[in-house]
């Protein structure tokens, strides 16, 4: 059973940097995509970005060139660089992975969440 755990979160200023992470306690080299999600109040889940295993990136219009995405196998860790925050990035951010056999899995690992809040 594939357990994640983010850690990271809390309150930044706008214009701030914030760095998340995810632990897995599996290696994450059996995890073909990690992601990154977010729920703001009120709104439906929605896409941050992922990462697959060979290192390529997606990434959401609204976070493209403020945020990074990396995964660390020696540390089994997901990371999301959050840089130039805004109030509009503030929300619940969860981690997924594609279930350890699976490509692009349609369910997936969650995360507990973490919250982010970018206010002044």
């Amino acid at each position: 059973q594939v357990q994640l755990v983010e850690s990271g979160g809390g309150l930044a200023q706008p214009g701030g940097s914030l760095r998340l992470s995810c632990v897995a306690s599996v290696s994450i080299r059996s995890l073909y995509v990690m992601y990154w999600y977010r729920q703001a109040p009120g709104n439906q889940r929605e896409l941050v970005a992922n990462i697959i295993r060979d290192g390529r990136t997606t990434y959401a219009d609204s976070v493209k060139g403020r945020f990074s995405i990396s995964r660390d196998s020696a540390k089994n860790t997901l990371y999301l660089q959050m840089n130039d925050v805004r109030p509009e990035d503030t929300g619940v951010y969860y981690c997924n992975a594609d279930r350890p056999g699976w490509e692009w899995d349609p369910i997936g690992v969650w995360g507990q969440g973490i919250q982010v809040t970018v206010s002044s």
